[in-house]
């Protein structure tokens, strides 16, 4: 697990990484700050091998809340400049997630009705309009410029988001994308979006750069992404050049019973890994390293899946709100499980716009 290596061209001091999660902490514009980068620190300095920046959005009808980090506009380079630096002096890499909320998106936010791939109204959950090409076009400009941003400001790569029921994943969901054209119907169709921004990027930024994706294993709802077509997409990636996939789950919206941050303490070994029968249906058709996230709570069951080849990285979220020194603990000997207890009571702070921090572990340093 601590064994160095290579992802493109980035040597990893071992195999863990951090799962780009929602801070809440950047300033209005979307800007990095102090906060933010004194967070990442405490990550680079606990030993994590691969940091992903939180959801950040590549243009502004693209915001899904409050305090997110964005990449719109040059102005933000430099914002991230010195956290870079310091995640860097601790041997760590760090690399910027660029996405976009298409029908997630936060109408208060954008001050427009959201996009997404086909129309949409559910009562209580997402309300969008079909984008047009021309919108298709531009947003897979807004998606390379972005990338060209993240390299500027000295990230080591980026990672796009195609999960959880934000744009990308909704292109490629049945349930969501009812198109006619090009970018609707078959899987092929609905990966064409993706494709052509990974394309876009690779003719800007050449081979050597590190892009990585983030992909639904499963939308776990009717009618939506299944696993056998997360195969399909992932073979498509291969083909295009992608360097490692990191499979999650679920889209967000209640009608689904699985979300991507699952509620409830994990009892046991065999309730961690949420996706780990997806990861061995990739892994007996698909060469390009997986990166692992979902319910993963015990150093055994990290041995187990790399041992096993289930996953090549373990990524982490949840667990490293509450323990950012996490790793660290793990390779100086200490291999208790995470205390992470699944609560979601992190996300409480967050929407309220006072940043990530872990409620519970907060509430037993004050007993």
């Amino acid at each position: 697990m601590f064994a160095k290596t290579k992802i493109n061209q980035l040597e990893l001091k071992n195999r863990f990484v951090r799962s780009a999660t929602w801070e809440g902490l950047a300033d209005p514009d979307g800007s990095c700050n102090d906060e933010i980068a004194n967070l990442i620190l405490e990550l680079a300095k606990g030993q994590v091998g691969m940091i992903i920046t939180s959801h950040t959005y590549i243009n502004q009808n693209g915001q899904a809340g409050i305090r997110q980090l964005g990449i719109y506009s040059d102005q933000l380079i430099f914002s991230y400049i010195e956290m870079i630096k310091k995640v860097h002096r601790e041997g760590s890499k760090i690399m910027m997630q660029i996405a976009h909320a298409g029908a997630r998106a936060s109408v208060e936010l954008i001050k427009s009705q959201p996009l997404g791939p086909s129309s949409l109204e559910i009562k209580n959950g997402l309300n969008c309009r079909e984008m047009t090409k021309k919108e298709i076009f531009q947003t897979i400009e807004d998606f390379k410029k972005a990338a060209v941003r993240a390299k500027k400001a000295g990230f080591d790569g980026i990672q796009i988001h195609a999960a959880h029921g934000y744009l990308l994943s909704q292109f490629l969901s049945p349930f969501f994308n009812k198109r006619n054209d090009e970018y609707g119907g078959s899987i092929e169709n609905r990966t064409r979006f993706i494709l052509e921004i990974l394309c876009a990027i690779r003719s800007e930024l050449g081979q050597q750069f590190a892009v990585l994706i983030k992909l639904n294993s499963d939308d776990f709802m009717k009618g939506g992404f299944t696993a056998p077509e997360m195969v399909q997409v992932s073979a498509m990636l291969k083909s295009a050049g992608i360097d490692a996939i990191e499979l999650s789950g679920g889209t967000g919206l209640s009608l689904s019973k699985y979300s991507s941050s699952r509620l409830g303490e994990i009892d046991s070994q065999e309730e961690e890994a949420y996706y780990s029968d997806a990861a061995k249906l990739y892994k007996e058709k698909i060469t390009v390293p997986l990166i692992l996230v979902g319910g993963i709570r015990s150093y055994e069951v990290v041995k187990e899946l790399v041992e096993k080849k289930r996953a090549d990285y373990i990524s982490l979220s949840r667990p490293l709100i509450r323990e950012p020194g996490l790793i660290k603990r793990w390779q100086l000997g200490n291999t208790e499980r995470a205390t992470c207890i699944s609560c979601n009571q992190c996300f409480v702070p967050i929407r309220a716009g006072k940043g990530m921090y872990c409620v519970m572990e907060s509430i037993n340093q004050v007993v």
